[in-house]
C-alpha cells in the first residue's frame, strides 16, 4: 500500500543522504523505567535528537511540522516484526516519525541484546523506507507504564501492537490472555492515542487481522 493511504486509513478507524545516528547512554525512562539506550536514523542533524528529560525537541518540532509520531512496541518475536513492517508500510508516511520501543520487563533480562535487536530493526526499517525518521529505544520498566508514560512523553499519534493468535488449547489460551493479550487490551483503552493491535494472518488467508478501540479483528486484505 502507497504511503499516501495510511492517513486514509487511519481516518477510517478514528471514525468507527546518509544515516545520522545518535546513541544515549543511561537516562531516565518514563513510567518508573530505565533507559538503556536509544538511537535515531535520520537525514536530520544528530542535535535534533532527545535531550535527557522533558518531550524532546523531535516531538515538539514533529507536531510544528504537522508530522505525526508512530510508536511500534517491539520485541524478538515474529508478531511484532509483523507489526512493524504493517505500521511502516500502512501507517507512516513520508516525514513521519517510527519509534521502536523494547521495554525490557525485568531488571537484567535481555539487556545485552536488547540494543542489537533494536538498532536490527530500526536499520531494516530506514533501509525499506528512507523518507521516514526512524529511531529505537530500550527501556527497562514495567512493561505497561512505560508504554502509556512514552506515548504521553513524546506525544505520539498512533500505537501499534502485535496481537497473538488465540490457542487451539484452553489453558493455554487463558495463560496468554493473562499476558500478552491483556496488555494488548489495556494499552488500547488507556493510551492516550490511537491504539492499533496488528496480527499477520496465515499462508492461505493473508492479510492482517486490526483491533481498535471500536472495532475488534478488523480483516485487512493488503
Amino acid at each position: 500500500m502507497a504511503s499516501g493511504s495510511g492517513e486514509h486509513f487511519l481516518r477510517q478507524l478514528s471514525s468507527s543522504n546518509g544515516l545520522q545516528a545518535a546513541q544515549d547512554g543511561y537516562g531516565g525512562g518514563g513510567g518508573g523505567g530505565r533507559r538503556r539506550g536509544s538511537r535515531r536514523w535520520s537525514k536530520k542533524r544528530a542535535g535534533r535528537g532527545y535531550g535527557g528529560g522533558g518531550k524532546g525537541e523531535a516531538a515538539s518540532s514533529s507536531a510544528a511540522a504537522g508530522r505525526k509520531r508512530v510508536m511500534v512496541v517491539v520485541d524478538d518475536s515474529s508478531g511484532a516484526k509483523h507489526a512493524m513492517m504493517w505500521a511502516l508500510t500502512h501507517v507512516a508516511n513520508r516525514g513521519d516519525f517510527l519509534t521502536l520501543l523494547h521495554v525490557l520487563p525485568h531488571y537484567g533480562a535481555g539487556a545485552e541484546e536488547a540494543p542489537s535487536l533494536a538498532n536490527s530493526l530500526g536499520t531494516l526499517c530506514k533501509a525499506c523506507r528512507p523518507e521516514v525518521e526512524v529511531e529505537a529505544l530500550v527501556i527497562q520498566g514495567p512493561k505497561l507504564g512505560t508504554i502509556l508514560s512514552q506515548v504521553k512523553k513524546l506525544e505520539a499519534s498512533v500505537l501499534v501492537l502485535s496481537q497473538t493468535k488465540p490457542s487451539t488449547f484452553c489453558w493455554l489460551s487463558c495463560l496468554a490472555r493473562s499476558s500478552g493479550e491483556e496488555l494488548v487490551e489495556q494499552c488500547i483503552n488507556q493510551a492516550e492515542c490511537l491504539t492499533l493491535a496488528v496480527r499477520k494472518q496465515s499462508k492461505g488467508v493473508g492479510g492482517y487481522l486490526v483491533s481498535t478501540r471500536w472495532q475488534k479483528n478488523f480483516w485487512l486484505l493488503a
